[in-house]
């Protein structure tokens, strides 16, 4: 296997199209209703209308819920309400429409995929479909053991990065993203305090169903573990994620970067996908401008990760179930931009006296 250098890119991703952008908004300007009063639904045009490098923006026809899905070892800690290795769940859920991610997203009209990366399961209880992916069965306790090999972490990358082809090569047009883990914000808000240089009691978050103020400590301190760990490794983001990271979270990175190569838009949902959005910023700076965040999680990992990648969620409604939820709740909004921005009539010229 070829070595993995993320740093490549860099050269690799460009911003969406600034020239589109200003056009749309020059568009916007000429339409009848007055340009500001929509709110933010304009912003989102013109974000959708520069990454689609056309205006008028066209309408989002091929949406699709990515859900990357992985235990990991932290769990184990009792970091979370959920028992460590039952991830498999939560994938069950979704694919018997039960969850709120599935029953949204056939309302929307949103095809779901998940992607086994590190699932502990019997691989026989999921559809061969999800787990042929699978990296590894569950990862490393990041509190004191790497989560990945060094190889496991590129072939996670790798797998990320060939789901995003697969998607842009489909005619997926907008992706919202997600992740069905157990001890994945735990993993998360480990990555967020090391790429911000904060303390582990800034990040550490409630999780999606809320804990309890011993288990919160018990994840503080194992995210300040793990944080020692992950430290002297920060130059090297394979290296940080094969220590303190997963295989669903190195799949995210290398998925969110591979978007951005193919010039694929995504909302993000919450503390993992914006943590993974962190790591990918520092190999590609301009990677976050595909990228829309969905939503406010209330996890603070998430808020920080937010900032540093100035992306302001356009949702902020309470929802903490995580799933990629939140994410798809933004999706709607996005539609109704687009579909504003692209019928809205120009007003009228006035005929010269």
């Amino acid at each position: 296997m070829t070595t993995l250098n993320l740093d490549d890119f860099s050269d690799l991703i460009e911003r969406p199209d600034g020239g589109v952008r200003r056009d749309a908004e020059e568009r916007r300007e000429r339409q009848a209703v007055p340009a500001g009063a929509l709110g933010r639904l304009d912003e989102l045009a013109e974000w959708l209308a520069a990454a689609q490098g056309r205006v008028p923006v066209q309408p989002i026809v091929c949406p699709r819920v990515v859900l990357f899905a992985a235990d990991h070892g932290v769990a184990a800690e009792g970091v979370s309400v959920r028992p460590a290795g039952s991830a498999h769940e939560l994938v069950r859920s979704v694919l018997d429409g039960k969850s709120p991610v599935a029953i949204l997203a056939a309302r929307l009209g949103a095809s779901v995929r998940i992607v086994d990366a590190g699932l502990a399961c019997d691989p026989g209880l999921l559809p061969e479909e999800i787990t042929k992916h699978r990296v590894r069965s569950g990862s490393g306790r990041i509190d004191v053991e790497d989560a990945l090999t060094a190889e496991e972490a590129a072939q996670a990358l790798r797998l990320g990065m060939r789901i995003a082809d697969e998607e842009a090569d489909s005619g997926t047009d907008l992706v919202v993203l997600g992740d069905l883990s157990v001890g994945g914000t735990t993993v998360a808000a480990t990555l967020v305090a090391a790429l911000c240089g904060t303390d582990a009691s800034v990040v550490t978050g409630r999780g999606g169903v809320p804990i309890d103020d011993l288990t919160w400590m018990r994840k503080c301190a194992a995210i300040r573990d793990a944080l020692r760990r992950a430290r002297p490794v920060l130059g090297d983001q394979v290296a940080l994620l094969a220590a303190v990271g997963g295989a669903d979270v190195a799949a995210i990175t290398g998925f969110l970067l591979q978007c951005a190569v193919r010039r694929t838009p995504v909302i993000l949902d919450g503390v993992v996908s914006a943590a993974c959005g962190l790591v990918a910023q520092r190999a590609a700076f301009r990677a976050p401008d595909w990228w829309l965040a969905g939503h406010a999680s209330g996890e603070p990992g998430q808020a920080k990760a937010l900032d540093r990648m100035a992306l302001n969620p356009v949702l902020d409604h309470g929802v903490t179930v995580g799933e990629g939820t939140g994410a798809l709740l933004a999706l709607p909004l996005v539609q109704a931009a687009a579909a504003l921005a692209a019928e809205l009539p120009e007003r009228a010229v006035e005929p010269a006296e």
